[in-house]
C-alpha cells in the first residue's frame, strides 16, 4: 500500500503541484486548504508525511505545526514546511510562538521555500520518509 502524505495549503494551485510530485512518485495524495481541516485529517488517516504551507487562513501552518510537535501522537510525525516565507523569518515567527507558549518546538528537519522545483520536492518527501 502506497504511503500517505497529507498536503496543507491554502492555494488551489500549489496543493494541485504537491498532488501531482506526490502521486507520480508512487505515494498517495491527501489535501486540505487550511490548518483545521488539515488536522481533522491527520486524525483520520494518520498520513506518513505532511506537507505544511505556513500562513494560511482558518489555524496557521505554524500553529499546526507547534501543536503536532507537542502532542505525543503526532510529535515524530515527518514535516515538510513549504512556504513562501523565508527559513529565517519563519524561525523567528516559531520562537515567538515558542516562548508565548512556554513549549519546546523542534526546529523543522525540513523546509523549502516556494517556488520549489519537483525533483527537490520528491527528494526531499523520500528524504523524510526514509529518515
Amino acid at each position: 500500500m502506497a504511503k500517505k502524505i497529507l498536503i496543507v495549503d491554502d492555494d488551489p494551485d500549489v496543493r494541485l503541484f504537491n498532488s501531482t510530485v506526490v502521486e507520480e512518485n508512487g505515494y498517495t495524495a491527501l489535501t486540505a486548504e487550511n490548518g483545521e481541516e488539515g488536522y481533522k485529517i491527520i486524525k483520520e488517516e494518520k498520513p506518513d508525511l505532511l506537507i505544511l504551507d505556513v500562513l494560511m487562513p482558518r489555524q496557521s501552518g505554524l500553529r499546526l505545526y507547534r501543536n503536532l510537535k507537542t502532542e505525543k501522537a503526532f510529535k515524530d510525525m515527518p514535516i515538510i514546511l513549504l512556504s513562501g516565507i523565508a527559513r529565517r523569518t519563519f524561525l523567528r515567527s516559531q520562537n515567538a510562538l515558542t516562548e508565548f507558549e512556554g513549549e519546546e518546538v523542534p526546529e523543522p528537519k525540513t523546509y523549502l521555500e516556494k517556488p520549489v522545483e519537483p525533483a527537490e520536492l520528491a527528494q526531499a518527501i523520500k528524504d523524510a520518509l526514509n529518515g
